[in-house]
């Protein structure tokens, strides 16, 4: 099961992402947007994410998937870190930035 490291590796290895502290947490960020936060334990993440890939996650696994207080309006999801496998935390980070990224940043990244 993935771990805060796990999370952290994959957030920054993706184009322009960067890491700052804010709230007393990590927040991964690109262009000064911020795509993921992080649990100070490495344990839990918020997920940038639409509305409806937030209902379908809720759905599908109530007890690794939530509504985090706040941006969870917005269609962010929070996540049980080490309740998922790699690969999926892999595919909603990347999701996560592919939304906050610029678009030039994005046809990048797929072209290379």
């Amino acid at each position: 099961m993935p771990s805060g490291d796990d999370l952290r590796k994959i957030a920054l290895s993706l184009p322009s992402a960067e890491e700052r502290e804010t709230w007393g947490h990590a927040t991964f960020r690109v262009r000064d947007k911020i795509f993921v936060t992080m649990s100070d334990d490495g344990a839990g993440a918020s997920v940038k994410a639409t509305m409806d890939e937030q209902a379908a996650l809720i759905a599908e696994d109530p007890e690794t998937f939530s509504v985090p207080a706040y941006v969870g309006r917005h269609g962010w999801v929070g996540v049980d870190v080490g309740r998922i496998g790699l690969d999926q935390l892999r595919e909603l980070v990347t999701e996560a930035w592919r939304m906050t990224a610029p678009k030039r940043t994005v046809r990048a990244f797929d072209a290379g």
